[in-house]
C-alpha cells in the first residue's frame, strides 16, 4: 500500500508506490471489462500501461520534471 503517496522518501518507495498503482489499475480494468464499460477499460488500460513503463524505466515520472531527479536515490 502507498504510505507517502505524493511525497516518496526515496527511489525504492516511488518504485513500490508504482508497482501497487499498476496492480490497482490491472485489478480496474478487469472490472471494467466483466462490466462491458469500453470506454472506462480503455482509458484504464492507457494508465495501465504507462504505470507499467514507469516500472521498467521506460519513461521519466513526469514530463514537466527533469530526468536527473528521477534518477536521485
Amino acid at each position: 500500500m502507498i504510505s507517502t503517496f505524493g511525497h516518496a522518501g526515496n527511489r525504492e518507495q516511488m518504485r513500490q508506490n508504482i508497482v501497487y498503482i499498476h496492480e490497482m489499475l490491472g485489478q480496474l480494468r478487469h472490472a471494467a471489462r466483466v462490466e462491458g464499460a469500453d470506454m472506462l477499460c480503455y482509458l484504464i488500460e492507457m494508465a495501465f500501461l504507462e504505470a507499467g513503463d514507469l516500472q521498467a524505466g521506460l519513461r521519466p515520472l513526469s514530463m514537466g520534471r527533469p530526468k536527473a531527479l528521477d534518477a536521485q536515490p
